[in-house]
């Protein structure tokens, strides 16, 4: 494989843990693989990638979708999963994670997503003195 054909995001399968992943980038000697729809990354021999079909594309999206609409759904909200904070009025320091959120949400990237909650929780216990979720 070689890395410079290759655009972050494009899909890839290794062979090593039988996952489809989007490549991010190298790091050393290893392709960097992010699951589809997002997740933690993981390190992959780049001479044993290979890109992946469209039957295995098809797979992991699905996987990818049935992940979110468990996790993601409606009603679920308050039942174990905590709202997502609201960005005080006024803030600048809430609307940009406010709008960072909307991004990683708008991509699709639900670990970005989360960090944003995050850290938009702990800006409102420090700044505007709320108690969080």
């Amino acid at each position: 494989m070689h890395d410079t054909q290759h655009e972050p995001g494009a899909l890839f399968y290794d062979p090593a843990t039988d996952k489809v992943g989007e490549y991010q980038d190298r790091s050393g000697p290893y392709a960097m693989l992010r699951p589809v729809g997002g997740g933690r990354e993981w390190q992959a021999d780049p001479a044993t990638l290979r890109p992946a079909t469209a039957e295995e594309r098809l797979s992991a999206g699905v996987r990818a979708a049935n992940r979110r609409a468990r996790t993601d759904a409606p009603f679920m909200v308050g039942i174990g999963t905590p709202r997502p904070p609201v960005p005080e009025p006024d803030c600048a320091e809430c609307e940009d994670l406010g709008a960072r959120r909307e991004s990683a949400r708008a991509a699709h990237d639900w670990s970005a997503e989360t960090d944003a909650n995050v850290l938009l929780r702990g800006h409102q216990r420090r700044a505007h003195r709320t108690r969080g979720e």
